[in-house]
């Protein structure tokens, strides 16, 4: 049965960091396009960075040059590297694999498996 369980949230002020981490079951980290979403109340779910089998990562032109989206050697673990942060950035982060490449915008139908999230809190 696949897992991903996500880590790492909290409240923080703007201008600092967070990292994220999303521990997966099997080998499914290693085996398929993984990728981080937002969804903030009362907006639309939001593809921020996402990661192929290659190791390949991309980002959506909001987070671009302050989050980092990497995996462990292991490929066990993902984790997403927020810096700078915003107030916009508030949202409840989720990870999700997909089984097939990764294509932006990032579309959350496309994701097969997800974690339960975790909450970020930027306050300004």
């Amino acid at each position: 049965q696949v897992q991903l369980v996500e880590s790492g949230g909290g409240s923080v002020q703007a201008g600092g960091s967070l990292r994220l981490s999303c521990a997966a079951s099997t080998y499914i980290i290693s085996r398929y396009c993984m990728a981080w979403f937002r969804q903030a109340p009362g907006k639309e779910r939001e593809g921020v960075a996402a990661i192929d089998n290659h190791s390949s990562p991309t980002y959506a032109d909001s987070v671009k040059g302050r989050f980092t989206i990497s995996k462990d050697n292991a490929e066990t673990t993902l984790y997403l590297q927020m810096n700078s942060l915003k107030a916009e950035d508030t949202a409840m982060y989720y990870c999700a694999a997909t089984g097939t490449v990764v294509a932006w915008p990032l579309e959350g139908r496309d994701y097969h498996y997800w974690g339960q999230g975790t909450q970020v809190t930027v306050s300004s």
